[in-house]
């Protein structure tokens, strides 16, 4: 039996060296979004409530119109499973972002939109399968582009504002890197850690979820010369997370794979199991102040991000939902390729 002093040793040892090969590679904050060459396929597991993308293209494919063509560009916003709760977390700010066109050419209207294969939740927590030691995570999030607008979703209890007009050049333009980086960013990223609610706060990881791709979507429009402007205020919803620098613990492998860091791993899945679907009403209000204790008095976070584990060590207020302005981009004259 390997003594416990010699266990601890080999903790240290490890944690330091992924510490150092990670320092060799990265020195500035946040930590850039991982991208991929092509969007994998998708474990069997994972199965939606509600299918994605159901009347659409889930691959995010958009159809090329005429060079001639004007079309009118929308912005649209409404509170979060709309369908399902109504208004009711629209009051809490809590909204889902997309974009409309208009062909006056073709009279067609289209809406495109990104958001998560399998609901939100999935993409935040993950799965404890009794038969894989490692988390399992159905964190994958596309483009979706379907005909229509249903004009009263997206009015009754948000928005529905026309903010520009674009030429069929600059939407085809727009498209084929619309299917880029639907191909390239593949997974869903919930929070923003931020290191304290000031303005000039550092921020130690971005999220990327419906909102960003409506700014990424915006940012290219502009940059191939659309004029974006609105009569209100943009504003989205953002869910905050407030910590100290975080400590990066390692991948899949380098955690659940190796028996020196057994406790590391046992205390992730803990962590992760606070947050587990489908709890009874009992072991849910245990849960829920089990994740209070770990989060708030203990001030420990485990993030997934870029399929690796990082440590934030929490501060107040920990947590927060900002519904906050986002200026529409202004058109530049050069070409930049968005990242």
């Amino acid at each position: 039996m390997i003594p416990t002093v010699v266990v601890l040793y080999l903790n240290v040892v490890i944690l330091l060296h992924v510490a150092a090969c990670f320092d060799d590679n990265k020195s500035k904050w946040p930590v850039p979004y991982r991208r991929f060459d092509r969007r994998p396929d998708v474990d069997p597991f994972c199965e939606a409530i509600y299918p994605f993308c159901p009347t659409g293209d889930r691959d995010g494919r958009i159809p090329d119109v005429r060079n001639s063509d004007v079309i009118s560009v929308y912005r649209l916003q409404t509170p979060v499973w709309e369908f399902k709760y109504g208004s009711l977390l629209g009051k809490m700010h809590i909204m889902h972002d997309a974009i409309g066109f208009s062909s006056s050419e073709m009279g067609v209207n289209y809406t495109m939109e990104w958001y998560e294969l399998f609901q939100l939740g999935n993409c935040t927590f993950p799965h404890l399968r009794p038969d894989v030691y490692a988390p399992f995570w159905c964190n994958q999030g596309a483009a979706c582009f379907f005909e229509g607008i249903d004009d009263m979703h997206w009015s009754q209890n948000g928005t529905l504002e026309k903010i520009g007009e674009i030429t069929g050049g600059q939407f085809n333009e727009m498209a084929r890197w619309v299917q880029n980086d639907n191909e390239t960013g593949i997974y869903y990223e919930t929070w923003t850690v931020r290191s304290d609610p000031s303005p000039n706060a550092t921020v130690w990881f971005e999220s990327y979820d419906c909102s960003q791709f409506v700014h990424r979507t915006y940012r290219k429009l502009s940059q191939l010369g659309a004029k974006l402007s609105s009569q209100t205020q943009t504003n989205y919803t953002k869910i905050y997370l407030y910590s100290g620098e975080p400590t990066y613990l390692g991948n899949d492998s380098a955690i659940f794979g190796q028996p020196a860091l057994k406790n590391l791993a046992t205390d992730i899945r803990k962590f992760y199991n606070l947050f587990r679907p489908h709890q009874s009403f009992f072991d849910l209000a245990f849960s829920l102040l089990e994740a209070y204790k770990t989060v708030v008095l203990d001030k420990d976070f485990y993030l997934y991000y870029n399929f690796e584990y990082w440590h934030l060590p929490m501060k107040p207020p920990y947590i927060q939902i900002t519904y906050e302005e986002v200026p529409l981009p202004s058109p530049v004259k050069t070409h930049h390729k968005i990242k």
